[in-house]
């Protein structure tokens, strides 16, 4: 597991390497009445799954680019580190998450919210092109826009509600080189580089990403020194432009306080991890994120009174991603995808054992509690604790719901596919 602090605790295990296996796998547990658990990487699950069939699919991990045509073929069990470094040799680049060790499969089927291209393109579930999923009774399905298109609309955005997905196609994009990295400023300075992000990022072209900070990095000796046990505030930068309109843009960020370290230049596709710099091995740690429909004044204010200097915030990470752009545009062939509209993503990370569990739970719902004046309803499902009971018609929204519902109904009628933010057959 990725995340040390949550456990597995199923009846069987089975290390698939194949469709083959998968539906086996599905078939056993069909008949043993036990609920199907998938697990890549471990960077999402959702309870111990007591009793369950947990299906591994890291095995499954083939990667295959299509350069002529621009897609990429991956199986279940493919993380991003893989693909990048498949698609780069062919000069272009996925959709991918900010953490290279997190799977393709779950990543997409929650929308995947790709901090390098993401804003110019939209989520990487609006470029799936096909899934191949083993539904509930243990079918292999291939699904598209033509082709199952219910379901296809379903697993884009329904996350693992509706079967055992083993192999999807996405589209690839042009892309080579970024101008990015991150800029950090002495935590003291939070107010006025937060109120120069805010100000800045709006008036961007969309193929400008960035997101904003708060960091508490003590015991993390990975990091370049200058980061060591410091309070900082940090922007993070990804522009496909050119390096020069890059630094140019980003000219008022660098003049809102002296920077501790600066790491933003030209750089090969390859290296985007390092723009977020998060952990690549297994971590204790509790999270919880809320998409926030405005970001005004007060409540900049209210987020530097929860997190900022004069806090008693204990969190490693308070993370604001800013959205808009394509992340608000339907896509050609429309998706399950909720979050539409939402400006900006916030995220709290509480870093520490198990056994400090109320104390990190109670940190990160101190910092969102607090931002509640300012909570939109939808969610997003990739960033929904593992164990947070969270309501998933809220989180999609009632029509959305209901229609997912409906296909909930079609292919998993007994709910097999349940430990997870479940969507419940319809009655």
């Amino acid at each position: 597991m990725f995340n040390l602090n949550h456990e597995l605790l199923p009846a069987v295990i089975v290390v698939a390497e194949s469709a083959v296996d998968v539906q086996a796998a599905v078939m056993f547990a069909a008949s043993q009445h036990r609920p199907v658990v998938v697990r890549t990487t471990g960077h999402q699950m959702v309870g111990p799954a007591h009793g369950a069939v947990v299906i591994a699919t890291h095995r499954m991990n083939d990667v295959t680019i299509d350069a002529a045509g621009r897609t990429a073929r991956v199986g279940a069990g493919a993380v991003w580190s893989e693909v990048v470094k498949e698609t780069a040799a062919a000069g272009l680049a996925p959709l991918n998450g900010s953490n290279p060790t997190v799977g393709v499969s779950g990543y997409t089927l929650g929308g995947g919210l790709s901090p390098t291209l993401g804003r110019s393109h939209g989520y990487a579930a609006d470029h799936v092109r096909s899934l191949d999923v083993v539904t509930a009774d243990g079918e292999l399905r291939h699904a598209d826009a033509q082709s199952e298109p219910d379901l296809f609309w379903a697993l884009r955005g329904g996350k693992g509600n509706f079967g055992v997905v083993t192999a999807l196609e996405f589209d690839l994009f042009p892309v080579t080189r970024l101008y990015g990295g991150a800029i950090y400023f002495p935590g003291e300075r939070m107010a006025d580089v937060l109120r120069v992000w805010t100000g800045w990022h709006p008036g961007t072209p969309e193929t400008m990403i960035s997101s904003f900070a708060v960091l508490r990095l003590a015991g993390q000796a990975e990091l370049p020194i200058p980061l060591h046990n410091e309070f900082l505030v940090s922007v993070r930068i990804a522009y496909s432009g050119t390096a020069s309109d890059g630094e140019r843009m980003v000219a008022p960020l660098r003049a809102a306080a002296p920077a501790v370290l600066d790491t933003v230049a030209d750089m090969p596709y390859t290296k985007i991890a390092t723009i977020h710099n998060e952990p690549a091995e297994p971590v204790p740690y509790y999270e919880r994120s809320v998409m926030l429909k405005e970001f005004p004044s007060q409540a900049q204010d209210k987020l530097v009174d929860l997190a900022g200097p004069d806090s008693a915030s204990t969190l490693t990470m308070v993370e604001l991603r800013a959205l808009g752009g394509a992340w608000d545009r339907e896509p050609a062939v429309p998706n399950a995808v909720a979050t539409r509209g939402l400006p900006y993503v916030l995220l709290g990370v509480a870093g520490g054992p198990v056994s400090q569990e109320q104390r990190l739970k109670e940190s990160v719902a101190t910092l969102l509690d607090g931002m509640e004046t300012w909570q939109g309803d939808r969610r997003m499902v990739n960033n929904l604790a593992p164990d947070e009971a969270a309501d998933a018609a809220a989180i999609y929204g009632q029509e959305r719901y209901e229609r997912l519902a409906a296909v909930k109904k079609t292919y998993d009628p007994a709910n097999m596919f349940r430990i997870n933010h479940n969507v419940a057959p319809a009655a």
